[in-house]
């Protein structure tokens, strides 16, 4: 039987630092809390390799007493509450007094602090706990403190840590959160010499999301505000333009602390999924102001967790406010004068003619190829079905008339088309047979909704889903072309510039070759900065920036653990939005041309994201349904 040991006070400061301290961002979030509490109206932190070297937060607050300095590295040591019932109302950031001993518990730290009251200030040097010296120095105002080789003596918590940029990145992340919750105060934050975070004092937040999210976000958001019997809540949330793949781009703050809370997160996600998008997370950035004893913030030694007392009001306060204010917002968007409306039941001058959507035509000989070229005299004569022959090259048009094709026009595109057929029909590994199809031959019978496909064979109908047949079929060769090394990339006429969160670029910086190998041409165009100068030839012309960041954002949320194998399909799947729509026509060759390519796929009955391609029905199942058969 094993006989229980008292821990000695070394390993116990450990073990505890290892509960508020997580990585170096957790220190930094802890020591600019305290500054913000000491009433600071500017904070500035520097950091060096990811906060692992160096993190340096200075301010001009109120300071520490010179008889309270080395007071203050002793566990559970605070000025802000003084008995347990002081935790019912507490309306300052920190109080459980555990930051500043975990952190000089496991790092060499030194505080410098000076008072309004005294000429001089205080200067205390603790490395792994234990205090080196405390002496008088002349300092300003404030208090500036230094954490150097942070987890030195924790060599165990120390190689969990991600890479420098990773690190900065998280410390950038929770600067900006802070700055947002305190507008009234001026962050900096310097990484490596260089300014990465800096905002100014103001009392409009609208100013301060701009400052940090850019011009594109604050021109795409929303202001809320709704006010209960013992909460407030107020902020901005985001349209469908600022929508992304992940919840990075959500604040939540109770009474001015920087929260992780679902049930809130939930409340707004609800409200906007009434009127905007779904399958993408909301821009929104959250303020609840409530009575301190209706919460309870003693539940995770972070402090980021937190529990209501009638999580039921708050969500309906949150969903109100959120739902209220969108409603609002659409019901401006669409207020116009009915004397300016156009009468639809006179006819328009101007005659709308439908466009093709054009995808390779699979043929297996060269009749009644499809050229897409219309002609000077209208649409009436625009190009049609048409057959050849080797003495004369000739386009038959819908009002039976003959036009001429040069030889040059005409070998093209043929060759273009034959192209794409043996493209798109693999041949077997011996390269003699065609792969075998998985399901029978279909006739096309048409298009119903211009949105699905409908064809028979022999005994059965099918109905295919033209947007998620397309998807799949560019899914297979994009991934194709991925393991291969064989993709083919186009020039952007205009490289596209995106800048980026340090989150996201670090992100990016991460996965850069996968990026590389999927067709992409990226080079880093500044902080924080890209541009892309070449995508993968198939995509066309897409919403570039959209598609990049959703592809950013499923890699983020696969994490650092998959293979290479896995973040190619996802960004593969992303990519895949270059497929033709539903509701977009296609005319009868190129429906013919889906359904063929769709037969020689791998497993060609689901897309990439598991929805079915194509439903069947046996007669048997339609005449029942007549009740032709009992």
């Amino acid at each position: 039987m094993k006989r229980i040991n008292l821990l000695n006070q070394e390993t116990s400061n450990k073990i505890a630092a290892g509960e508020v301290l997580e990585r170096p961002s957790s220190a930094v979030k802890e020591l600019v809390e305290n500054s913000i509490d000491a009433n600071s109206k500017v904070i500035t932190i520097e950091i060096e390799e990811g906060g692992q070297k160096l993190i340096r937060v200075t301010d001009d607050g109120d300071g520490i007493d010179p008889e309270d300095i080395e007071k203050a590295f002793l566990p559970h040591a605070t000025s802000k509450i003084s008995s347990i019932d002081d935790i019912y109302a507490i309306n300052t950031l920190g109080f459980r007094g555990e930051a500043l001993p975990s952190i000089s518990a496991v790092s060499h730290t030194i505080l410098r602090s000076r008072v309004k009251e005294f000429q001089g200030g205080k200067e205390i040097a603790i490395s792994g706990g234990i205090k080196n010296y405390i002496k008088d120095v002349g300092c300003s105002m404030g208090t500036s403190i230094e954490v150097r080789d942070i987890f030195y003596n924790v060599p165990a918590r120390q190689k969990f840590l991600k890479s420098s940029q990773r690190e900065a990145a998280l410390i950038s992340d929770i600067v900006n959160r802070l700055a947002l919750a305190h507008s009234n105060i001026s962050f900096r934050l310097v990484n490596k010499g260089k300014k990465v975070v800096n905002t100014y004092s103001t009392e409009n937040l609208f100013d301060t999301i701009r400052n940090i999210y850019g011009k594109n976000t604050s021109d795409n958001i929303i202001k809320f505000e709704k006010h209960g019997d013992v909460a407030s809540v107020y902020g901005y949330v985001g349209n469908a333009e600022i929508s992304r793949g992940s919840r990075n781009n959500q604040s939540i703050f109770v009474n001015k602390r920087y929260i992780k809370n679902r049930l809130i997160a939930t409340a707004v996600e609800n409200a906007v999924k009434s009127f905007l998008m779904i399958n993408k997370y909301p821009f929104f950035v959250l303020f609840l102001d409530i009575y301190p004893e209706f919460i309870d913030v003693n539940v995770h030694p972070t402090k980021s967790e937190i529990k209501f007392q009638n999580d039921r009001e708050i969500f309906k306060l949150v969903f109100d406010a959120v739902h209220e204010a969108i409603k609002e917002s659409f019901k401006d968007n669409f207020d116009f004068n009915i004397e300016n409306t156009i009468d639809l039941s006179k006819e328009s001058p101007l005659e709308i003619k439908r466009e093709n959507i054009q995808i390779p035509i699979d043929l297996k000989s060269h009749e009644n190829i499809r050229i897409d070229e219309e002609f000077k005299n209208g649409p009436e004569e625009s190009v049609s079905i048409f057959s050849t022959n080797e003495d004369n090259k000739k386009i038959s048009l819908k009002d039976n008339k003959d036009i001429s094709v040069s030889e040059e026009v005409f070998e093209n595109k043929v060759s273009s088309y034959t192209s794409e057929i043996n493209n798109n029909l693999s041949t077997s590994n011996d390269g003699d047979e065609l792969v075998k199809p998985k399901f029978p031959d279909l006739r096309v019978i048409g298009q119903y909704h211009n949105t699905y496909i409908l064809a028979e064979s022999t005994e059965d109908f099918y109905l295919i889903d033209q947007h998620a047949a397309h998807e799949k079929i560019l899914f297979q060769k994009y991934s194709k072309e991925i393991k291969e090394g064989k993709v083919t990339a186009q020039i952007l006429l205009t490289p596209e510039v995106i800048e980026m969160s340090p989150e996201d670029f670090i992100q990016y910086i991460e996965n850069k070759d996968i990026f590389s190998n999927a067709g992409f041409n990226i080079e880093v165009f500044g902080d924080n900065t890209i541009s892309i100068r070449e995508v993968p030839n198939f995509l066309g012309k897409p919403q570039l920036k959209n598609l990049f960041s959703d592809m950013l954002d499923n890699l983020k949320n696969l994490g650092s653990g998959e293979t290479y194998e896995v973040k190619y399909n996802k960004i593969a799947t992303i990519a895949c939005k270059a497929a033709i729509k539903a509701n977009d026509y296609l005319s009868l060759e190129e429906m013919k041309s889906l359904v063929e390519q769709l037969r020689y796929i791998d497993e060609p009955f689901n897309c990439p994201h598991g929805r079915p391609t194509i439903i069947k029905m046996t007669l048997y199942e339609i005449e029942k349904k007549f009740k032709r058969i009992q």
